[in-house]
């Protein structure tokens, strides 16, 4: 049985090694007792959830144990009582990192309110939206952080069994979240009587299969549970009945990860982060045509333009910024004209757009606003289960439409006819998939309709994406070279040395070989 005596034993023990392997990094920098990462892409972020990432060795418990982990649960289980962990929780107002943002202290609250014979924590680690891989970086550096928020969960709601459903394509989470629960059961601070206290919490790993519309809270039940991963109606909240219809807290990676740190912090110490209705930091996965593209994690409420301009380094290639959509493919799309919006759950609201789990895709001016909406609508189609019409037929609808209009065949009734079916899925749909797909396409025709009517009215693409209506053209500053024909892979450019060559538009599959080979002094080759 562990004690809280031998906890702090290990931690001194451990903590100078620590320290001492981490000095020989020059990427790290201990002041004060306080480990942190000091290369300059970190200096406008605050690190919670991802603090212990790439400072510890995540198959060494010691070394979570070195800086400080475990240490919450020890001081909770001898010192708080349920309700005191759940009014902390509560005053903290940590919102849920997944997407909807519910306050996670009223969520425990209400399963702990219920008397039931047995109730489950589950841990959501189906992350699955498109460049998406905030929650993996936590499982795979940090896996103890979760345990213990999760066996935190379960003192305070009255659980003693809890689930990780983790998607079975992240092998090296999976490994390292079965030696993270091995060793914690070794040690004691999971399993019988944690320490001394009575209280036992057990964690087992459930791999899914791929699924996107797991990550939705029933449907993950559902699978749990060994049926087809498929919503249920919301009769009941699952933290009224939810595994094997017993009550269930659901909360997702990040989430879990935030709540060690408040309790060694103290809720004060969290609630000066961010914002006052969105405390705290969110993770985001920084990927697109960005300069810097990674994880950043930044206080609740940081301007978009402080995190594309200032974290990530500004547009690719010196191009223009065009565009920034959050939230996975359930998100909006955020245009220029509102880059300095505030990223905190209210802000992005107003415009249309989400949180999300953390997705963040920044655009430049070579961006079909139009191709971008059809991109992410077919990720949702194609990850629809198909339980509810709204969803398996208005989704396929709304992709023909689309389309049609990236190959210059759409009509001018089709833009009323996508606001329409918008309407109708996002009220109708059974779930959060169905009831979010339409937000791309929403957001692009409020910000971006003079494209969809480009496309539409006159054939062209603004942006000079989609192939179907881009045509290659070769100018007058030909210098003959031949480079454009030998790049060519249908032999469609003709032309003699040193004379101005010519593309057969006839023969041309729209490559763009031909451009990139032209000499860059010259640029004769050119697309409109």
């Amino acid at each position: 049985m562990i004690t809280i005596e031998k906890l702090e034993q290990i931690k001194n023990y451990h903590r100078p090694f620590l320290e001492e392997r981490l000095k020989e990094s020059a990427n790290t920098t201990i002041k004060d007792g306080n480990i942190a990462l000091n290369d300059l892409y970190y200096n406008k972020q605050t690190r919670i959830a991802l603090k212990n990432c790439g400072i510890i060795n995540p198959g060494n418990i010691e070394d979570y144990i070195a800086v400080d982990g475990y240490s919450a649960l020890a001081n909770i289980l001898m010192n708080k009582s349920k309700a005191e962990v759940i009014e902390d929780m509560k005053a903290s107002n940590l919102r849920g990192r997944g997407g909807a943002g519910f306050p996670t202290g009223k969520k425990w609250e209400e399963a702990f309110k219920y008397n039931a014979d047995q109730k489950y924590m589950i841990c959501n680690a189906d992350e699955g939206d498109p460049g998406a891989f905030m929650d993996r970086s936590i499982l795979e550096n940090d896996p103890h952080s979760v345990l213990e928020g999760m066996a935190i969960g379960g003192y305070a709601v009255g659980a003693d069994q809890g689930f990780i459903y983790v998607r079975a394509e992240y092998p090296t989470a999976v490994k390292r979240l079965k030696i993270a629960i091995e060793q914690a059961k070794e040690l004691g601070v999971l399993g019988n009587n944690i320490f001394g206290t009575g209280f036992n919490f057990d964690i087992k790993l459930k791999l899914g299969s791929g699924a996107f519309v797991c990550g939705e809270g029933t449907a993950l039940i559902e699978s749990i549970e060994g049926k087809r991963g498929m919503p249920r109606t919301k009769i009941y909240r699952t933290a009224h009945k939810g595994l094997w219809q017993k009550p269930t807290i659901i909360n997702n990676v990040e989430t879990y990860a935030n709540v060690p740190v408040i309790f060694q912090k103290g809720v004060e110490w969290f609630k000066s982060i961010g914002t006052e209705k969105s405390p705290g930091t969110k993770v985001f996965s920084l990927v697109g045509k960005v300069e810097n593209a990674g994880l950043v994690e930044v206080p609740m409420g940081m301007p978009l333009r402080e995190i594309v301009y200032d974290i990530g380094g500004g547009i690719q290639n010196g191009k223009k910024f065009k565009a920034v959509q959050t939230g996975g493919p359930s998100g909006g799309c955020i245009p220029e004209h509102l880059i300095d919006t505030p990223v905190d759950f209210e802000s992005l609201g107003k415009i249309g757009s989400i949180m999300g789990s953390g997705g963040m895709v920044v655009m430049d001016e070579d961006t079909c606003m139009v191709d971008i909406a059809r991109f992410f609508l077919e990720f949702t189609v194609d990850e629809s289960c198909g339980k509810c019409i709204p969803c398996r037929e208005g989704t396929k609808r709304m992709l023909e439409i689309l389309e049609r209009i990236v190959e210059g065949k759409g009509e001018e009734q089709d833009i009323e006819t996508l606001e329409t079916l918008s309407e109708t899925i996002t009220t109708a749909s059974l779930c959060g998939l169905g009831q979010t797909a339409a937000n791309p396409v929403v957001t692009t025709l409020k910000y971006f309709r003079d494209e969809y009517e480009a496309h539409i009215k006159d054939h062209k693409c603004p942006a000079g994406s989609c192939k179907s209506l881009i045509e290659y053209f070769i100018t007058e500053k030909c210098i003959g070279c031949g480079m454009c024909a030998k790049a060519c892979p249908v032999q469609c450019i003709s032309g003699k040395p040193k004379e101005l060559h010519i593309i057969n538009k006839l023969a041309c599959i729209k490559c763009g070989a031909c451009m990139e080979a032209c000499p860059k002094k010259v640029q004769a080759v050119i697309k409109r």
